[in-house]
Parts: structure tokens; sequence; C-alpha cells
């Protein structure tokens, strides 16, 4: 019962804190309620009325703990068995979460860590008992003329103190599986109920903000993944196993440091200014040449450049200091930040809505043309105006480079690589980006060839990537395609491949398919 108890817990609070529709016990009674014929579900409900899911969800869990009660007694002569009962009940509770429709990743996890938490504590409170049971005593019970013999034993067992002990062992480990139980539900519940008040507090924000229109031409199509990132698809990069959740009406901002006027703003404060709004692509640092951490949205937020003005930074600043409320920092250029031409900002608003809690919520800083380790803080509470000389930010103290500027980059989208294909006129295509640079060419090379140039998308600016699209005619058997970009300041992509440490990876990104 107490291992039932253990693992029902931790798969609900695994779904909390994931904020994960339809935990286990839910999804069950859910099938339970889906399964049940309509004259006999009209009944149950006439007779209990509003009390039908609360009950049905009671009487699930409580069906559940006798299974694992009875479980129990098999742990002693067969724990491999008792192991198999919790991987089917574990089955059932997968089955059930893949039936409803809103079910997400952290609900099938949920069940995952339900049925470890089942296995482990299981073997964990029947390990006493175990070294002090009869080695055999399917053998003692055959054999009736042994039974005084068996009662001498335990005699001398309780004598002594060994199936005393052994007990209270037992109980003691139940006291402490049930004390972590009741912690860790407490913990995850709060941490839940914070989660769903910010979120509604998010929900019922009206920023001044628009969705952003896609320009004419930006998507070539046929594979190629999307020129706008959906938020829900946006890679997501940071050091917190929990995202703070922050209510607007809680969060602040202090600029300080080498400025002549200190300044503190609240979420109304910055609502208040005018708002800009701009396409940016912004690209990880650890992506892997060819990789997916990267992403293209519509960002709505206050200029940087404007509050600092309003602070005034004084001679010999170079640096600001960018510290999240989960206490992460990184320092950025203060000349990125001030620069006229580029739409660094404090980010209110992703594709229209505001910032999700995994990118930020309730603001963000967003710089384009930098890798985000030195200018991307999520969660920002605190700019401190200094100089690269007097500070240690997070990654830049654990060996990466200092300024972060993004590398001229490409990327094949289509084919993928080891993909198979038919011989013929074969159609290509993927992606390009120099941030705050901007792609001039795009050429792409088969088997060794001759580069041949690419079909650009519309480039929309300097801060967004861009897509491109070729098409080839290839022979049955294996090939090998490779791509290159040229930015706008002549720079071709070097072949030389580096690794993402310290300051990007370099390298043309290749791969290989077979035509039949």
């Amino acid at each position: 019962m107490v291992t039932g108890i253990a693992g029902i817990v931790a798969a609900q609070a695994t779904s909390w804190i994931l904020r994960a529709e339809n935990p286990p016990v839910v999804a069950v009674a859910s099938v339970v309620r889906d399964e049940t014929p309509g004259r006999l579900a009209h009944e149950l409900i006439k007779l209990v009325g509003h009390a039908d899911k609360p009950l049905l969800i009671i009487g699930t869990t409580v069906i559940l703990l006798g299974i694992c009660a009875w479980v129990g007694t098999l742990a002693g002569r067969r724990p491999l068995l008792a192991d198999l009962v919790y991987v089917a009940l574990a089955v059932i509770g997968l089955l059930a979460v893949r039936r409803l429709d809103d079910s997400t990743a952290g609900s099938y996890f949920a069940v995952v860590v339900g049925l470890i938490t089942w296995i482990v504590v299981n073997r964990f409170l029947t390990g006493p008992l175990l070294k002090a049971s009869p080695p055999d005593t399917v053998a003692a019970d055959a054999e009736p003329a042994d039974a005084p013999v068996a009662t001498e034993a335990s005699d001398a067992a309780e004598a002594t103190g060994t199936g005393g002990g052994s007990r209270r062992t037992f109980l003691l480990r139940s006291g402490g599986v049930l004390a972590v139980t009741f912690a860790g539900g407490v913990l995850a519940r709060l941490s839940s109920e914070g989660r769903r008040k910010v979120e509604e507090a998010r929900r019922l924000l009206r920023l001044p903000v628009t969705t952003g229109l896609e320009p004419a031409g930006v998507n070539l199509g046929g594979g190629i993944e999307p020129w706008r990132t959906p938020n829900e698809d946006f890679y997501q990069i940071h050091t917190v196993f929990t995202p703070p959740t922050i209510s607007p009406k809680d969060w602040t901002l202090r600029i300080h440091g080498m400025v002549e006027k200190e300044i503190t703003l609240d979420y109304s404060d910055l609502v208040a200014r005018s708002i800009t709004e701009a396409w940016v692509t912004l690209c990880c640092v650890s992506n892997e040449v060819g990789g997916d951490l990267i992403g293209n949205a519509w960002w709505s937020g206050v200029l940087i450049r404007d509050v600092l003005a309003q602070a005034r930074p004084e001679a010999g600043a170079d640096a600001v200091l960018q510290t999240s409320h989960d206490g992460w920092n990184c320092a950025t250029p203060l000349a990125a930040l001030t620069d006229p031409d580029r739409n660094a900002m404090l980010a209110l608003g992703m594709n229209g809505k505001p910032l999700p809690i995994e990118h930020g919520f309730p603001v963000r800083m967003v710089v384009p043309g930098l890798y985000g380790y030195v200018s991307a803080t999520k969660w920002l509470v605190d700019l401190e105006v200094t100089r690269f000389d007097e500070v240690d930010a997070y990654w830049t103290q654990r060996g990466w480079s200092e300024k972060g500027p993004v590398l001229t980059q490409s990327r094949i989208d289509v084919p993928r690589d080891g993909e198979g294909v038919q011989a013929g006129a074969v159609r290509i295509g993927g992606s390009a980006w120099a941030q705050h640079t901007g792609i001039e060419a795009v050429e792409y090379q088969v088997d060794g060839g001759a580069w041949q140039q690419a079909r650009l998308g519309r480039l929309v600016g300097l801060d967004t990537w861009v897509q491109w699209a070729g098409e080839i005619d290839v022979g049955k058997g294996g090939h090998t395609l490779v791509v290159r970009a040229t930015d706008k300041s002549g720079y071709t992509q070097t072949s030389v491949r580096t690794d993402v440490a310290p300051s990007g990876a370099t390298g043309w990104h290749t791969i290989e398919f077979d035509a039949d």
C-alpha cells in the first residue's frame, strides 16, 4: 500500500511540475468514464450528482492501491512477478494517456516516473523482510512435521530481536517513504499552484502587439523548416530545472552600475513605453553544423537603447551584465545594446502573444546577431552597466568566448541525412543565416562537382535567416550533398570543422543520401 501511494503521488507530482495534462490516475478514470454505457452513467450521475468525477478518481485510486497491496504479497516469493504486475499497470496507464487527445510528453513521462517509483520503493521496503524470511517457505509448508521447528525458529528470532529488528526496519522505512512522498507532493502542488496563477495572469494580458504577417516569398516549402518558428517548436536552452514563474505584478527590472541615474521599472512601466516589433532569428552557440538550435520569431518589446539612454551609461563602460530571476547571468557588449541599427529589445511578446513561461515570461532580452549565451537572458530582472574586465558571466567563466557574435552558417533540410530518394530530379533546400550581417548567396555541391547557385527566398532583413532551394539530377546509388553560404560582408563559410566551444561551430553541412 505504501508503495502504491508513493508511485501515484510521484506520477501526480511529475504531472504538476511539467504542467502535463492527464496524470495516470485521471487518464484511467477518464477511460472508465468514456467506456461506461450511457444509461448506466446517467443513473450513476443521478445517484451521486456532481460528486461523480471525484468518486470515480477515488474509486480508481482505491482499486489501484488494492492491486498494489496484492502485489506486496507476491514480493516475498516472486519479486520478479511483482515487477511485472507494476509494468502491466504502467502499460494500462500509458494506453489510457495515449487515448486522450490533449496528452503531452509530460503525461507519458509521469507514468514512467510512477513505474520506477513502484519498483524501487517496493524493493526498498521488502528488503528487510526478505532477509529475515526462511530460505524455503514453500518446502516448510509442504512438510507438517517441520512446523514445530519453524515455530521454534520464529521464537528464537523474536528472542534475539532478528524478526523484531526487520519489522522495525520495515516500519521506519515505510514512515520515511510516506514522509518523503507527502513532502514531495506538497512541494509539487505548491509549484503547480504558482504556475497556474502565472499562466492565468499571462492568459489575461492584453498587450499592444501584433501577430506579425509573414512576408510573401519567405517560405519555399517542399519540406524546409518553416520560416516562422511556432512558439511551441522554438528551441529551449536554459540551466533551470523548472522555469521560474513570475507574475507581471511582481516583476521589476533594476538598471544600475556605471550609470548616472539608476532606474527601476515595473511591468506596467514597460508596457506603457513605445513598443517595437521585428523579425529576429535567435541561435544557440551549442548549435552543431546542421543543427536545429535556431528559430525565427516575431518579437515585440521595448528597445533597450532607449531605456539605457535614460540611465545614461558612464564613460568607460563596455558591457551590461544581465541577470535572470534564477541567478543565471551573461555579459553583453554595451555597443550592441545601444546600436541604433540593431533592434535589441526587452521582449514582452513572441509571435503576437505574451512570452511563454519557458521562453522568459514576463520579460526577456533579444539581441540580434549575438548567441544566446551572451545576450538572450530569460526571466530578466537585473541589468548592471559595467566592464568586461570586471565581471565573470556564467558561460564565459566556463571557457566560452566573451563577445559571442553569431557565425555565418547554412543547413540542409531536404533531403535528410541518410534518406532514400528516387533517382532523377531531386528537390533540395534548407536555411542559411548570418544575423545582423545578412545572407548574400547560398551554393550547393553534389558529389564533389562544381558549386551551383541556390535560389533564395525573400530576404526580409539582416537579422533573420533565409531559405534556399535548388534541384539536382542524380542517378542510382549513394550521393553527397554539401552547402555553404556567403554573407553580405563577402565572407564565405570555411570548410574547416570546429566544435561549438568556445565560440560556435564552423564547417559545411554535408549529408549523404541514396537514390533508387
